[in-house]
């Protein structure tokens, strides 16, 4: 199936795009496009508990984000940026660096330790922390000393104190992510109260979300493209309470792209079972969906890996007509905006 990048494409006023959260968790506008419905409806994310139906069973992806941007400066005085992705081994960064130096160039930390280019492919880079001079510096006290919340380069600005609380879930428990399951963003403590109140369990699933996040598309046919791999777990607790709901005739809403792609690579070879590793699943129009049944999730970039998922889960047409509604009532968009809600689609 040939998909061109170009049919993805959509116009967006900057004006559009949060730079700040809304004042209260949740306090924002939801587009409901059902699967019955071509028009999709306006609400606010307070409705969620009367848009869902008493058995149906809520997905949230438990990553918790790290503080995953470093600055620092070359042995020529040149500012460095750098995104933490994963520690390979102890004393180690995989990392994407803005302009970084040669390897075996060396990067110092302010108040901090010096890190040496050990590999680099571009501007993904193996650091190593230099243990002579910081004895005992580990990456996770690296981080915890002196990285900041990696914001999306969109916002276009330095993170705030704020951002520290709110760009994180409530449910946060697990460590590993370098960007937020910003779906997530949007629940509180109390909705999730007021879900359960209605009858609308919930479980958790962990996808550990990475640099691909990012990184755009790069071509027109996607066919042959493939997403970085990320760490995804899935434990016997949600396989029983997914299966559970599903055996009741509930229906399984994931919240998120990132669950999506976590309960779909669980079941990709058969049916749902524990998982603990790594997915590069790429979902993309013609995919045949197994698990899930609802997806609330955030606005995504024009031409990108999410909006293909979406267009995959509800039909690109009515996907992009949805953006084109919410483009014309100016809902919010990306990593702070507004939501969407939406029924998968029969293929």
């Amino acid at each position: 199936m040939h998909i061109d990048l170009r049919d993805f494409h959509y116009h967006l006023p900057r004006a559009l795009i949060a730079g700040h959260p809304p004042a209260r968790r949740g306090d924002s506008r939801l587009l409901y496009l059902p699967r019955q419905r071509v028009a999709p409806g306006d609400e606010h994310f307070s409705a969620l508990p009367r848009l869902l139906r008493p058995g149906d069973l809520l997905v949230l992806n438990d990553t918790r984000v790290l503080p995953a941007r470093l600055h620092g400066r070359k042995e020529t005085g040149g500012r460095v940026e750098i995104l933490f992705e994963h520690s390979p081994a102890p004393g180690l960064l995989q990392a994407l660096v803005r302009r970084p130096p040669a390897i075996g160039g060396r990067i110092g930390i302010a108040h901090g330790p010096t890190l040496t280019v050990l590999h680099r492919q571009a501007e993904c880079c193996t650091l190593g922390i230099d243990s002579r001079a910081s004895r005992g510096y580990t990456v996770q006290r690296l981080l915890d000393e002196h990285g900041e919340t990696p914001l999306p380069p969109y916002l276009g600005r330095a993170p705030e104190r704020d951002d520290t609380l709110r760009y994180q879930t409530v449910y946060a428990a697990r460590p590993g992510a370098v960007a937020a399951p910003t779906a997530g963003l949007h629940f509180s403590k109390a909705m999730l109260h007021a879900l359960v109140q209605r009858g609308i369990r919930h479980c958790f699933v962990t996808l550990h979300v990475g640099l691909a996040s990012f990184r755009p598309l790069r071509g027109e046919d996607v066919r042959s493209q493939r997403l970085h791999r990320e760490a995804v777990a899935i434990n016997a607790d949600a396989v029983a309470a997914i299966q559970a709901a599903r055996g009741a005739g509930g229906r399984i809403v994931a919240v998120g792209t990132t669950v999506v792609r976590a309960l779909e690579s669980a079941a990709r070879n058969g049916p749902l079972a524990s998982l603990a590793g790594h997915t590069d699943l790429f979902i993309r129009p013609g995919f045949r969906f197994r698990l899930v049944d609802l997806l609330i999730t955030n606005f995504h970039l024009p031409c990108s890996s999410l909006l293909l998922l979406v267009s995959a889960f509800a039909g690109r047409r009515r996907v992009l007509a949805a953006y084109a509604h919410a483009v014309a009532h100016r809902y919010r968009f990306y990593s702070y905006g507004d939501a969407m809600l939406l029924e998968r689609h029969a293929l």
